[in-house]
């Protein structure tokens, strides 16, 4: 059932941008946001710039909600955003990650349509040439058969700055970890939500321009990423899983920086990752082995 086709509905869903350091990405951002109509609530998280991004926005974006942090709380700071807003719906949106128009209407109208389905995954055109981001292919082509009717493949990730999520499941699976940053936050929450009962699912008809900033650290934010697919698996998967992570990490540290900085990362957290250990279910992790092995 379509409702209200191309018009976005304010009251039902919000937007959510974190940012850090790119106020040029952020204000061009936004600008495309105030271009829909009607215009979403939207909620900035600084996570701690020191490049005048806050007061950019106050000056330049009065329309939007600015919440200033007095430090990075990476990912986790969209935890904050979600609980500000009261709409149905939040579409997460990095700053150099616009939403298209047409897509927040459609997230609601699905969403609305599909009430046993948590996130809804877009397609990410890159670059000027929108070239497809190579995740979505994964996503597209993942074959994971699904128990109810979906309005696309469903997936067990997601990119967190292109998708729109159901505020309530979001809210009762904890919302990002703080402690894992940005880079590779998503599968834990996208785990936990699967095992609580919802579907994640990809929608190509929803799409973000992904516009790469050149503020950005690379090499940091790959670390990041290692660190976090190991705490992962300390976390979520079976024993037999974790342990052939580790030992991979261990014979790629011999050789690869990167890798050796993820794993004494990795380690110094293991305890904690320890503690908040709670086992995926058996079929999930069986989905997720299958998963792998293809790709």
């Amino acid at each position: 059932m379509t409702r209200h086709p191309l018009v976005p509905d304010p009251a039902r869903i919000g937007v959510v941008v974190i940012t850090m350091n790119r106020r040029a990405e952020l204000l061009r951002t936004l600008a495309e946001l105030a271009d829909f109509d009607p215009r979403p609530p939207v909620v900035v998280l600084d996570n701690g710039s020191v490049d005048g991004t806050a007061d950019s926005v106050r000056h330049e974006v009065p329309w939007v909600e600015l919440i200033a942090l007095p430090h990075n709380r990476g990912a986790a700071a969209r935890n904050i955003g979600v609980r500000r807003l009261r709409t149905d719906y939040v579409a997460f949106c990095d700053d150099d990650m616009p939403w298209q128009r047409g897509s927040l209407d459609r997230a609601v109208d699905v969403l609305d349509d599909y009430p046993w389905v948590a996130v809804l995954a877009a397609k990410v055109l890159v670059g000027p040439g929108d070239r497809e981001d190579p995740v979505c292919r994964q996503m597209r082509e993942g074959g994971l058969l699904a128990a109810r009717p979906t309005p696309g493949p469903r997936v067990l990730g997601f990119l967190a700055g292109a998708v729109v999520v159901r505020r309530r499941a979001f809210l009762a699976a904890g919302g990002f970890t703080e402690r894992f940053g940005i880079g590779g936050e998503e599968d834990l929450l996208a785990w936990d939500l699967d095992a609580t009962g919802w579907d994640l699912v990809y929608d190509d008809r929803l799409a973000v321009r992904h516009h790469p900033s050149e503020v950005r650290d690379s090499a940091s934010r790959a670390i990041r990423e290692h660190r976090n697919r190991l705490w992962a698996a300390w976390m979520r998967r079976r024993p037999g899983h974790a342990l052939r992570e580790t030992a991979t990490a261990f014979r790629r540290a011999l050789t690869d920086p990167t890798e050796r900085r993820a794993l004494v990362a990795a380690v110094g957290g293991l305890v904690w990752a320890l503690r908040n250990r709670q086992r995926i279910p058996d079929v999930l992790e069986a989905e997720l082995a299958a998963l792998e092995r293809r790709w």
